[in-house]
């Protein structure tokens, strides 16, 4: 993959992947703010079209903690 370093990727996010709309080398949680390598990128909804960086965030996100 084709990756603009220091710039964010914009994702589709996908059930168990996603797709690249624009490249970059990093993702920002919608729940902590912390950017996200593309290649260390494991939680996201697919509802909402949003990353996040731990399960955590992921969990809060969906008011589960």
């Amino acid at each position: 993959m084709l990756m603009s370093k220091g710039r964010p990727a914009k994702l589709h996010y996908l059930p168990g992947s996603f797709r690249v709309l624009s490249t970059g080398d990093h993702v920002v949680c919608a729940v902590t703010g912390q950017r996200i390598p593309i290649d260390e990128l494991r939680y996201w909804s697919v509802e909402r079209q949003e990353p996040y960086a731990s399960v955590e965030a992921a969990m809060k996100a969906q008011g589960l903690e």
